[in-house]
């Protein structure tokens, strides 16, 4: 049973993710529900996160995950019985209860039955940078457990630096879009606004390291401002012929 502003900040945040790939601010929370302060937020946060739908990466920024949402929510009225009220929403006790049939049921509305169309932007070269991205019209069918929440993409993969990966010549990679990554991640960089490469990301400093995983391949340094973040590996699609 969620209160009507903890099922507001649930669509907002799914929505969020779904659209930029990493979840809102706290002032954008704050402002897209219209509270006065940023401590409402927390208090409907920590009331998802107990009930199970939204899980917290408390070592990262603006990381809110999603868990499950509640299918074919009613609105439930309790106003007359004064239960359920919400501090978060000065005392209003509107509440959203979620019925759960099966166990498919209760993993959430994200969840797609089939395969997602993804563009394919063509290949990558795994060994040495390649011009930036252009989509070519191109479209691949994937399982959709293979995806989780935001933007994606796939690019076929040329060249052996990233073997040690699991990531063979003539794989397709499916990138989730975004601009953040956390050190270790394997990732689509854009060098110069010109070059593009999957690498595995390392910070030092003021410098990003894109770290290849092939021994015969060297690791190439820039200073941060010269590397953009265009996405992050989330799976892998091989065929065999």
């Amino acid at each position: 049973m969620l209160t009507r502003k903890q099922h507001q900040l649930l669509l907002y945040i799914d929505d969020h993710l779904k659209r930029t790939g990493f979840s809102p601010s706290f002032d954008e929370m704050k402002d897209a529900l219209e509270l006065r302060s940023k401590s409402g937020i927390h208090r409907l946060i920590s009331a998802l996160e107990e009930r199970g739908f939204l899980r917290r990466h408390h070592h990262r920024a603006r990381a809110l995950e999603v868990v499950k949402m509640p299918p074919m929510p009613s609105l439930v009225d309790t106003s007359n019985l004064g239960v359920n009220a919400d501090p978060a929403l000065g005392g209003h006790s509107n509440v959203v209860q979620a019925r759960f049939g099966s166990a498919a049921g209760a993993a959430g509305a994200n969840d797609v039955d089939g395969p997602v169309s993804l563009p394919l932007y063509g290949r990558i070269a795994a060994g040495l940078p390649i011009e930036a991205l252009r989509e070519n019209g191109d479209h691949i069918q994937v399982p959709a457990n293979l995806l989780g929440h935001g933007a994606h993409y796939a690019l076929e993969v040329s060249g052996d630096s990233m073997i040690e990966a699991g990531i063979l010549d003539g794989d397709i990679v499916l990138i989730r879009q975004g601009d953040v990554a956390e050190n270790g991640q394997i990732i689509v960089a854009l060098i110069d606004g010109q070059e593009v490469t999957l690498k595995r990301l390392r910070r030092h400093g003021n410098s990003i390291a894109l770290e290849p995983a092939n021994a015969s391949y060297e690791t190439r340094i820039f200073p941060s401002d010269r590397v953009r973040i265009q996405g992050r590996l989330v799976g892998l699609y091989r065929r065999y012929d």
